[in-house]
Protein backbone atom coordinates (compact mmCIF):
# COMPACT_ATOMS: atom_id res chain seq x y z
CA UNK A 1 0.00 0.00 0.00
CA UNK A 2 1.25 3.52 -0.75
CA UNK A 3 0.26 7.03 0.30
CA UNK A 4 1.05 10.09 -1.85
CA UNK A 5 1.06 12.31 1.23
CA UNK A 6 3.66 10.39 3.22
CA UNK A 7 6.05 12.96 4.74
CA UNK A 8 9.31 12.73 6.64
CA UNK A 9 8.20 12.94 10.25
CA UNK A 10 5.37 11.50 12.28
CA UNK A 11 5.09 12.47 15.95
CA UNK A 12 2.18 11.35 18.10
CA UNK A 13 -1.35 12.34 17.12
CA UNK A 14 -3.32 13.30 20.23
CA UNK A 15 -6.43 15.40 20.16
CA UNK A 16 -5.82 18.69 21.90
CA UNK A 17 -8.04 18.55 24.96
CA UNK A 18 -6.81 19.17 28.50
CA UNK A 19 -8.86 19.30 31.67
CA UNK A 20 -10.42 22.51 32.92
CA UNK A 21 -12.26 23.34 36.12
CA UNK A 22 -14.50 26.10 34.76
CA UNK A 23 -18.14 25.35 34.04
CA UNK A 24 -19.20 24.61 30.49
CA UNK A 25 -22.43 23.41 28.82
CA UNK A 26 -21.10 19.86 28.65
CA UNK A 27 -20.41 19.50 32.37
CA UNK A 28 -23.48 17.96 34.06
CA UNK A 29 -22.13 19.14 37.44
CA UNK A 30 -20.09 22.33 37.00
CA UNK A 31 -19.15 22.52 40.67
CA UNK A 32 -15.32 22.61 40.85
CA UNK A 33 -14.02 19.27 41.98
CA UNK A 34 -17.29 17.45 41.33
CA UNK A 35 -17.29 14.14 39.52
CA UNK A 36 -18.89 15.64 36.44
CA UNK A 37 -16.07 18.15 36.20
CA UNK A 38 -13.80 15.47 34.76
CA UNK A 39 -15.87 15.61 31.59
CA UNK A 40 -14.89 19.23 30.87
CA UNK A 41 -12.20 19.92 28.30
CA UNK A 42 -10.17 22.92 27.22
CA UNK A 43 -9.79 22.88 23.42
CA UNK A 44 -6.43 23.48 21.83
CA UNK A 45 -5.88 26.81 20.01
CA UNK A 46 -9.25 28.05 21.27
CA UNK A 47 -8.76 31.77 20.65
CA UNK A 48 -7.18 31.15 17.27
CA UNK A 49 -10.06 28.93 16.16
CA UNK A 50 -12.63 31.52 17.21
CA UNK A 51 -10.75 34.25 15.35
CA UNK A 52 -10.63 32.08 12.25
CA UNK A 53 -14.27 30.92 12.29
CA UNK A 54 -15.84 34.16 13.57
CA UNK A 55 -18.94 32.64 15.23
CA UNK A 56 -21.93 34.87 15.93
CA UNK A 57 -25.66 34.57 16.66
CA UNK A 58 -27.51 33.23 13.64
CA UNK A 59 -24.50 31.49 12.14
CA UNK A 60 -24.47 27.72 11.59
CA UNK A 61 -21.39 25.57 12.12
CA UNK A 62 -20.36 21.95 11.84
CA UNK A 63 -17.99 20.45 14.37
CA UNK A 64 -17.03 17.35 12.44
CA UNK A 65 -15.03 15.91 15.32
CA UNK A 66 -17.17 16.60 18.38
CA UNK A 67 -15.01 14.64 20.82
CA UNK A 68 -14.85 16.38 24.18
CA UNK A 69 -16.92 19.24 22.68
CA UNK A 70 -14.56 21.95 23.87
CA UNK A 71 -14.63 23.86 20.60
CA UNK A 72 -18.36 23.32 20.22
CA UNK A 73 -18.90 24.85 23.65
CA UNK A 74 -17.09 28.00 22.52
CA UNK A 75 -19.15 28.25 19.34
CA UNK A 76 -22.37 27.82 21.30
CA UNK A 77 -21.26 30.46 23.80
CA UNK A 78 -20.90 32.88 20.89
CA UNK A 79 -24.56 32.29 19.99
CA UNK A 80 -23.99 30.02 17.00
CA UNK A 81 -25.92 26.88 16.09
CA UNK A 82 -23.74 23.77 15.92
CA UNK A 83 -24.17 20.37 14.32
CA UNK A 84 -21.74 18.07 16.12
CA UNK A 85 -20.64 14.86 14.41
CA UNK A 86 -18.89 11.92 16.04
CA UNK A 87 -18.72 8.16 15.69
CA UNK A 88 -17.53 7.51 19.25
CA UNK A 89 -20.42 6.18 21.39
CA UNK A 90 -19.00 7.82 24.53
CA UNK A 91 -18.70 11.26 22.94
CA UNK A 92 -22.22 10.96 21.57
CA UNK A 93 -23.78 9.90 24.87
CA UNK A 94 -21.92 12.63 26.74
CA UNK A 95 -23.11 15.36 24.39
CA UNK A 96 -26.67 14.07 24.36
CA UNK A 97 -26.75 13.91 28.14
CA UNK A 98 -25.58 17.51 28.41
CA UNK A 99 -28.07 18.57 25.70
CA UNK A 100 -26.95 22.22 25.45
CA UNK A 101 -29.16 24.66 23.60
CA UNK A 102 -28.14 25.12 19.99
CA UNK A 103 -26.44 21.75 19.50
CA UNK A 104 -27.70 18.95 17.28
CA UNK A 105 -25.72 15.73 17.65
CA UNK A 106 -25.28 13.51 14.58
CA UNK A 107 -23.82 10.02 14.72
CA UNK A 108 -21.37 9.16 11.97
CA UNK A 109 -17.99 9.87 10.44
CA UNK A 110 -17.23 13.45 9.44
CA UNK A 111 -16.25 12.19 6.00
CA UNK A 112 -20.02 11.77 5.47
CA UNK A 113 -20.99 15.18 6.83
CA UNK A 114 -22.79 16.29 3.67
CA UNK A 115 -25.15 13.31 3.80
CA UNK A 116 -25.59 13.57 7.57
CA UNK A 117 -26.56 17.23 7.35
CA UNK A 118 -28.81 16.64 4.35
CA UNK A 119 -30.66 14.17 6.55
CA UNK A 120 -31.66 17.02 8.86
CA UNK A 121 -32.36 19.47 6.05
CA UNK A 122 -29.09 21.42 6.07
CA UNK A 123 -27.29 22.06 2.78
CA UNK A 124 -25.11 25.09 3.60
CA UNK A 125 -23.22 26.24 6.69
CA UNK A 126 -21.15 29.23 7.74
CA UNK A 127 -18.23 27.26 9.04
CA UNK A 128 -16.70 23.82 9.53
CA UNK A 129 -14.25 22.77 12.22
CA UNK A 130 -12.18 19.60 12.05
CA UNK A 131 -9.99 18.75 15.06
CA UNK A 132 -8.25 15.62 13.84
CA UNK A 133 -6.94 12.80 15.97
CA UNK A 134 -7.76 11.09 19.24
CA UNK A 135 -9.35 12.95 22.14
CA UNK A 136 -7.72 12.99 25.55
CA UNK A 137 -10.52 10.98 27.08
CA UNK A 138 -10.08 8.34 24.37
CA UNK A 139 -6.35 8.13 24.98
CA UNK A 140 -6.92 7.92 28.73
CA UNK A 141 -9.75 5.38 28.54
CA UNK A 142 -8.05 2.12 29.48
CA UNK A 143 -10.70 0.06 27.75
CA UNK A 144 -10.21 1.48 24.26
CA UNK A 145 -6.79 0.06 23.50
CA UNK A 146 -5.23 3.29 22.20
CA UNK A 147 -2.42 3.36 24.77
CA UNK A 148 0.51 1.00 25.16
CA UNK A 149 0.97 2.02 28.80
CA UNK A 150 -1.99 0.11 30.25
CA UNK A 151 -3.43 -3.36 29.78
CA UNK A 152 -6.53 -3.32 27.57
CA UNK A 153 -8.14 -5.22 24.70
CA UNK A 154 -6.32 -4.40 21.46
CA UNK A 155 -9.17 -2.50 19.82
CA UNK A 156 -8.31 1.09 18.71
CA UNK A 157 -11.60 1.62 16.87
CA UNK A 158 -13.26 5.02 17.16
CA UNK A 159 -16.59 3.31 16.59
CA UNK A 160 -17.60 -0.27 17.27
CA UNK A 161 -17.70 -1.31 13.62
CA UNK A 162 -15.06 -2.71 11.31
CA UNK A 163 -11.88 -4.59 12.07
CA UNK A 164 -9.99 -3.97 15.28
CA UNK A 165 -6.26 -3.64 15.80
CA UNK A 166 -6.29 -7.21 17.11
CA UNK A 167 -7.77 -8.37 13.81
CA UNK A 168 -4.98 -6.62 11.92
CA UNK A 169 -2.05 -7.94 13.94
CA UNK A 170 -3.42 -11.48 14.03
CA UNK A 171 -4.56 -11.79 10.42
CA UNK A 172 -2.41 -9.60 8.15
CA UNK A 173 0.72 -11.05 6.60
CA UNK A 174 4.15 -9.68 7.45
CA UNK A 175 4.43 -7.59 4.28
CA UNK A 176 1.16 -5.76 4.86
CA UNK A 177 1.95 -5.21 8.54
CA UNK A 178 5.34 -3.77 7.66
CA UNK A 179 3.76 -1.45 5.10
CA UNK A 180 1.25 -0.13 7.64
CA UNK A 181 3.88 0.42 10.31
CA UNK A 182 6.26 2.15 7.91
CA UNK A 183 3.79 4.37 6.09
CA UNK A 184 1.65 5.44 9.04
CA UNK A 185 4.31 5.20 11.75
CA UNK A 186 7.49 5.89 9.78
CA UNK A 187 9.32 3.23 11.71
CA UNK A 188 12.50 2.12 9.97
CA UNK A 189 12.32 -1.21 11.78
CA UNK A 190 8.87 -1.92 10.37
CA UNK A 191 9.86 -5.20 8.75
CA UNK A 192 11.55 -6.46 11.89
CA UNK A 193 8.51 -5.52 13.96
CA UNK A 194 6.17 -7.20 11.49
CA UNK A 195 8.19 -10.41 11.60
CA UNK A 196 8.18 -10.32 15.39
CA UNK A 197 4.39 -9.92 15.42
CA UNK A 198 3.90 -12.86 13.07
CA UNK A 199 6.26 -15.04 15.11
CA UNK A 200 4.53 -14.15 18.37
CA UNK A 201 1.02 -14.84 17.11
CA UNK A 202 2.10 -18.30 16.01
CA UNK A 203 2.56 -19.07 19.70
CA UNK A 204 -0.62 -17.36 20.94
CA UNK A 205 -3.09 -14.75 19.67
CA UNK A 206 -2.13 -11.13 20.36
CA UNK A 207 -5.13 -9.81 22.27
CA UNK A 208 -3.97 -6.97 24.52
CA UNK A 209 -2.09 -3.69 24.29
CA UNK A 210 0.65 -4.81 26.65
CA UNK A 211 1.21 -7.99 24.64
CA UNK A 212 1.78 -6.00 21.47
CA UNK A 213 3.89 -3.35 23.20
CA UNK A 214 6.19 -6.01 24.62
CA UNK A 215 6.56 -7.69 21.22
CA UNK A 216 7.55 -4.40 19.60
CA UNK A 217 9.88 -3.53 22.46
CA UNK A 218 11.72 -6.83 22.11
CA UNK A 219 12.15 -6.18 18.39
CA UNK A 220 14.16 -3.04 19.18
CA UNK A 221 17.86 -3.58 19.84
CA UNK A 222 19.21 -2.04 23.03
CA UNK A 223 16.07 -0.16 24.03
CA UNK A 224 16.29 1.32 27.53
CA UNK A 225 14.68 4.71 28.07
CA UNK A 226 13.06 7.49 26.10
CA UNK A 227 10.11 7.24 23.72
CA UNK A 228 8.59 3.78 23.87
CA UNK A 229 9.32 1.91 20.61
CA UNK A 230 5.67 0.81 20.40
CA UNK A 231 4.44 4.38 19.98
CA UNK A 232 4.79 4.46 16.21
CA UNK A 233 3.32 0.98 15.76
CA UNK A 234 0.28 1.87 17.86
CA UNK A 235 -0.23 5.10 15.95
CA UNK A 236 0.10 3.32 12.62
CA UNK A 237 -2.46 0.68 13.59
CA UNK A 238 -4.90 3.32 14.84
CA UNK A 239 -4.63 5.32 11.62
CA UNK A 240 -5.14 2.18 9.55
CA UNK A 241 -8.03 0.74 11.58
CA UNK A 242 -9.97 4.01 11.42
CA UNK A 243 -8.88 5.00 7.89
CA UNK A 244 -8.02 8.38 9.36
CA UNK A 245 -6.26 9.80 6.32
CA UNK A 246 -8.99 8.67 3.94
CA UNK A 247 -11.58 10.22 6.24
CA UNK A 248 -9.62 13.48 6.29
CA UNK A 249 -9.48 13.70 2.50
CA UNK A 250 -13.19 12.95 2.19
CA UNK A 251 -14.04 15.31 5.03
CA UNK A 252 -12.18 18.23 3.49
CA UNK A 253 -13.99 17.74 0.20
CA UNK A 254 -17.34 17.49 1.97
CA UNK A 255 -16.64 20.63 3.97
CA UNK A 256 -15.92 22.61 0.81
CA UNK A 257 -19.25 21.61 -0.71
CA UNK A 258 -21.14 22.63 2.45
CA UNK A 259 -19.61 26.06 2.96
CA UNK A 260 -21.71 29.02 1.91
CA UNK A 261 -19.93 31.87 0.08
CA UNK A 262 -17.73 33.52 2.69
CA UNK A 263 -17.96 30.45 4.90
CA UNK A 264 -14.87 29.39 6.80
CA UNK A 265 -13.00 26.14 7.37
CA UNK A 266 -10.64 25.50 10.29
CA UNK A 267 -8.60 22.30 10.56
CA UNK A 268 -6.36 21.30 13.46
CA UNK A 269 -3.90 18.50 12.77
CA UNK A 270 -1.39 16.83 15.04
CA UNK A 271 1.17 15.25 12.78
CA UNK A 272 2.67 15.88 9.39
CA UNK A 273 0.70 13.17 7.59
CA UNK A 274 -2.46 15.10 8.36
CA UNK A 275 -1.01 18.57 7.87
CA UNK A 276 0.42 17.65 4.48
CA UNK A 277 -3.01 16.49 3.30
CA UNK A 278 -4.68 19.69 4.53
CA UNK A 279 -2.01 21.91 2.96
CA UNK A 280 -2.25 20.19 -0.42
CA UNK A 281 -6.03 20.29 -0.38
CA UNK A 282 -6.13 24.03 0.27
CA UNK A 283 -3.49 24.72 -2.37
CA UNK A 284 -5.40 22.69 -4.94
CA UNK A 285 -8.84 24.10 -4.22
CA UNK A 286 -10.22 26.74 -6.59
CA UNK A 287 -13.13 27.52 -4.29
CA UNK A 288 -11.16 28.12 -1.10
CA UNK A 289 -8.70 30.85 -0.17
CA UNK A 290 -6.21 30.11 2.60
CA UNK A 291 -6.49 32.43 5.61
CA UNK A 292 -2.84 32.03 6.65
CA UNK A 293 0.36 31.35 4.73
CA UNK A 294 1.69 29.08 7.45
CA UNK A 295 -0.07 26.91 10.01
CA UNK A 296 -0.92 28.55 13.31
CA UNK A 297 0.71 26.87 16.32
CA UNK A 298 0.03 27.07 20.03
CA UNK A 299 1.73 29.74 22.11
CA UNK A 300 4.53 28.81 24.49
CA UNK A 301 2.15 29.48 27.36
CA UNK A 302 -0.47 27.09 26.00
CA UNK A 303 2.12 24.43 25.27
CA UNK A 304 3.43 24.70 28.83
CA UNK A 305 -0.07 24.22 30.23
CA UNK A 306 -1.13 21.55 27.75
CA UNK A 307 1.73 19.42 26.37
CA UNK A 308 -0.63 17.85 23.84
CA UNK A 309 -0.90 21.25 22.14
CA UNK A 310 2.77 21.18 21.17
CA UNK A 311 2.20 19.33 17.91
CA UNK A 312 -1.06 21.09 16.98
CA UNK A 313 -1.20 22.99 13.68
CA UNK A 314 -4.18 25.07 12.59
CA UNK A 315 -4.93 25.89 8.96
CA UNK A 316 -7.96 27.75 7.69
CA UNK A 317 -9.66 28.85 4.51
CA UNK A 318 -12.58 30.96 3.29
CA UNK A 319 -15.05 30.06 0.56
CA UNK A 320 -14.57 32.52 -2.30
CA UNK A 321 -16.85 31.01 -4.95
CA UNK A 322 -20.56 30.28 -4.98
Amino acid sequence: MTDPDFPTDLPASPHGDAMQSAADPFDPDPTPGAAGDTLSHVPVLAAEVLEMLQPAPGKVFVDGTLGGAGHTGLLLAAGATVYGIDQDPYALSRARAANPQGLTVLEGNYRDMAQLLAGVGVTQVDGVLLDIGVSSFQLDDTGRGFSYHTEAPLDMRMSQSGESAADVVNEYDAEDLASIIYEYGEDRLSRRIARAIVAAREQAPIETTVQLADIVKRAYPGFSKGIHPARRTFQALRIHVNDELGALRDGLAAAETLLAPGGRLAVISFHSLEDRIVKRFLLGSEGLEALTKRPVVASEEEQAGNPRARSAKLRGARRVTA
